[in-house]
């Protein structure tokens, strides 16, 4: 087996074993915040940290390739960019509050989001240029391609779903106000972890968008990493806002299943 693909498959049985391990263990952050998890810093400073290496991995094997100005390899890159910039240096201004991340948390993801830039990247500026199949594929006849249109329709949505949930959680209280609330509006009338639906769907559109193993190890990823973490947050809502969650029949992360 070529050894990239079988780094993508060990990538994606860790990704099962991630997932299995998330159901027993909450990662202590966020919601689910614990000194267990060891020293910790701001919230702000550690989500920029930990999310910054994909954008800049990528970024470098974007400006290293013979064909970063191809399309639509020059798309792929600003499509994948255009999330990672977001997430990295705008998202973590936006945050309220003076909440912390536990040093071990960030550490883990900072080691996560380095092995999925290096696979993203390259895939798309060194892997796929040399194999036949994907020279083919990835030329400027791919944008118009249905399944690419119909990845990039996945893509943004998920991105608006999950933009708009944190929007929602961030104004859930006015300033001075210290209760707890259960998130209404948007994607939250169906589920109690809207955002994380949001990002599934956009991974799930990048899979779709190149259409590539690369894009499915991720989207297995982000699916092994945050469908157990919004269990975890299912039950806790579900004893801190008990009445009023019985009444709105909520599901977990995906609308109407789960």
């Amino acid at each position: 087996m070529d050894q990239f693909y079988l780094f993508l498959f060990v990538v994606g049985l860790i990704g099962v074993i991630v997932f299995v391990a998330l159901y027993f263990v909450d990662a202590g952050y966020g919601k689910m915040i614990s000194e267990k998890w060891g020293p910790a810093i701001n919230n702000k400073v550690g989500w920029m940290l930990m999310e910054c290496p994909v954008f800049f991995v990528v970024l470098y094997m974007w400006a290293s390739s013979e064909v970063r100005f191809q399309l639509p390899y020059l798309v792929f890159f600003l499509l994948f960019e255009l999330h990672y910039f977001q997430r990295s240096f705008v998202f973590p201004l936006l945050m309220k509050g003076n909440s912390k991340m536990p040093i071990v948390i960030m550490a883990l993801s900072i080691v996560f989001n380095l092995t999925n830039g290096y696979i993203q990247g390259y895939w798309l500026f060194v892997k796929a240029p040399t194999e036949p199949v994907y020279q083919q594929l990835y030329t400027a006849a791919w944008l118009t391609d249905w399944r690419f249109i119909l990845g990039v329709v996945i893509f943004f949505t998920g991105m608006i779903i999950n933009m708009h949930s944190d929007y929602v959680i961030r104004h859930l209280r006015k300033p001075g106000d210290s209760k707890h609330y259960l998130p209404k509006g948007g994607m939250y009338n169906y589920v109690t972890s809207a955002n994380y639906f949001g990002e599934i769907v956009e991974w799930a559109g990048w899979a779709v968008l190149t259409g590539s193993w690369a894009g499915f190890v991720f989207f297995w990823f982000t699916c092994a990493n945050l469908v157990p973490r919004a269990n975890s947050i299912y039950h806790k809502y579900e004893v801190e806002f008990a009445d009023e969650f019985r009444q709105r029949k909520l599901k977990r992360v995906i609308p109407f299943i789960y």
